[in-house]
């Protein structure tokens, strides 16, 4: 069995925001790769920033 804990949650938001930098980047996206890549190495400090980030982004989009 898996146990989750805050450090494992923790580290699985810093990789997804860093995944969906990468993807912006490949996209053509500079500003939205770097704003992610930042969100990323915050995350360590304030669990959460990244996704947040990476939602807000899509919303951004969406609402475009």
């Amino acid at each position: 069995m898996v146990h989750l804990n805050q450090n494992t949650l923790t580290d699985v938001g810093i990789v997804s925001t860093i995944v969906d930098a990468a993807m912006e980047f490949a996209r053509g996206r500079p500003k939205s790769g770097a704003m992610l890549l930042g969100a990323a190495a915050l995350s360590s400090r304030v669990p959460g920033l990244g996704v947040a980030v990476s939602a807000l982004l899509r919303v951004y989009r969406r609402l475009r």
